[in-house]
């Protein structure tokens, strides 16, 4: 009898499933989009009960997609989008209110009120006092929905939604990954903060059992669809999904994700380290009856550099032009393009500065401006590994990446360039689904950890001297310095 593991990928565009075999190989996929919905004044949400339509109906296409024995799937394991919040009535298992998406930032007046408690805000949970996290978002829904005084209510991240849909309301359950982001979790008393709690009038009852990422989070049929139950186990927040898939197991161990913007992770074990150079500690995971923590930093523009270049620029049809184009540019041309178009993130944090393209001579031309985008990715990459590095005290001996940009090998070798550390590039692409799915499968004995080592990666090595490599990061230090 053949087993297999089940992964549900629950992103910010769409819902995946992805179906693993026993060896941990990917089989197939099935995935299906929801609505982004977004108000006049950029307001961001989305529909619960869209997302868990679509969990269900993705399921489906897979197993009929594969042809699979139903019998046969021996777990589940759930990565999701992170940060992104809602509130549901415990008695009907219905929404109050849309969830309110990470992207949306209508709790800023509440993070205002708040203002004055952000050194405590950020001492208790490794993060800085933001509407980027569900505490705000929490507190604007309970404050903006009517009729909530009789209710008995649940407030919750998507995977506490999917679980507690999933189960049939008998389960409600986050995980370590989760609840350490979302701005009411003591990180280091690893419990939900009663404190913090009440500042931003979420009652502690609210919130789901905060349980380790490889625990059993309960069983499910997907509403009947499977024979019998079967159990959830590996639960992780996206970008930590990402960060186990590729086994980044161990202290000193990092990866990034290059997508819209990016995310970098620092394995630094089981004790937090507290940054003062812009970047946040979280969570990594709760596994084998510990927690492991991360230093974590999260930057605006990076693939969306590149969305630029094409759609608004026009300077090429496609970004699977962008690394070709960029070996064309003349390697000796100084064009920084620093992009803050909404601020800067990491390790900056400064809000209220713009892009800036300096450096320009007159032999400037697309090519470069081309050149100029694609080395603004790695430069933003290395100015968080660099203050990870400084924080940690722990040797960064390489990065592992994942997302779409990562085929683009100029854009690789650059980052191994700067960096002076090898880049590691999976064969595969869907690494937060792997994430849940790996630890699904070592939690139910499917799988073990050798599974990791069998990921085979192209590796791109540092090429660049090491005069060349400070010449030419000291400009983009100097072109950030314009802005700040």
């Amino acid at each position: 009898m053949k087993r297999y593991i089940l992964a549900i990928d629950q992103s910010t565009s769409g819902t995946k499933a992805l179906l693993f075999d026993e060896t941990g190989l990917l089989l197939d996929r099935s995935d299906l989009p929801h609505e982004q919905k977004i108000s006049e004044n950029g307001w961001v949400s989305h529909d619960p009960m869209e997302i868990w339509r679509n969990t269900l109906q993705t399921v489906k296409n897979l197993v009929e997609k594969t042809g699979i024995d139903k019998t046969e799937i021996a777990a589940v394991g759930l990565s999701n989008q992170r940060e992104t919040a809602l509130i549901w009535d415990r008695k009907t298992g219905l929404p109050v209110a849309d969830a309110v998406v990470w992207q949306c930032a209508r709790g800023a007046e509440i993070c205002e009120r708040l203002s004055a408690q952000g050194e405590k805000v950020k001492e208790k949970t490794g993060i800085n006092l933001s509407p980027y996290f569900p505490a705000a978002k929490w507190a604007w829904i309970l404050e903006h929905t009517p009729g909530l005084e009789d209710k008995r209510l649940c407030a919750g991240t998507i995977d506490t939604w999917l679980i507690y849909r999933l189960t049939g309301g008998k389960s409600f359950k986050t995980d370590y990954s989760n609840a350490s982001r979302t701005q009411l979790f003591n990180i280091q008393e690893l419990c939900w903060d009663e404190e913090l709690c009440s500042m931003f009038g979420v009652a502690s009852d609210m919130l789901p059992e905060v349980c380790f990422s490889d625990s059993l989070f309960g069983e499910t049929d997907f509403a009947g669809y499977l024979p019998q139950p079967v159990p959830i186990h590996g639960v992780l927040g996206d970008s930590h999904g990402a960060l186990f898939g590729q086994g980044c197991l161990e202290p000193g161990m990092m990866k990034a994700t290059y997508g819209t913007g990016s995310s970098v992770m620092l394995n630094i074990g089981e004790a937090p380290v507290f940054s003062s150079k812009g970047v946040v500690t979280s969570l990594a995971w709760g596994m084998e009856g510990k927690v492991t923590y991360v230093l974590e930093g999260n930057i605006n523009y990076t693939g969306a550099v590149m969305k630029w270049i094409v759609d608004d620029l026009h300077l090429l049809s496609s970004s699977k032009e962008s690394g070709k184009v960029a070996q064309e540019a003349n390697q000796e041309d100084s064009t920084y393009l620093v992009p803050a178009f909404t601020g800067l993130g990491a390790p900056y944090w400064k809000s209220d500065v713009r892009a800036i393209l300096c450096g320009m001579s007159r032999s400037t031309g697309r090519a470069e401006l081309v050149k100029a985008a694609e080395e603004c990715i790695a430069y933003q990459i290395a100015d968080v590994v660099n203050a990870m590095g400084g924080e940690s005290g722990v040797k960064i001996s390489e990065l592992r990446v994942d997302g779409g940009p990562t085929r683009d090998s100029f854009l690789m070798q650059f980052q191994s360039d700067i960096l002076n550390i090898p880049v590691a590039v999976p064969e595969k692409e869907e690494l937060s689904g792997i994430g849940a799915a790996y630890a699904a499968g070592i939690a139910v004995g499917l799988y073990d950890k050798s599974i990791f080592s069998r990921m085979s990666h192209v590796r791109f090595v540092p090429a660049m001297s090491s005069l060349e490599r400070e010449k030419r990061y000291g400009g983009w230090k100097a072109a950030v310095n314009m802005l700040l």
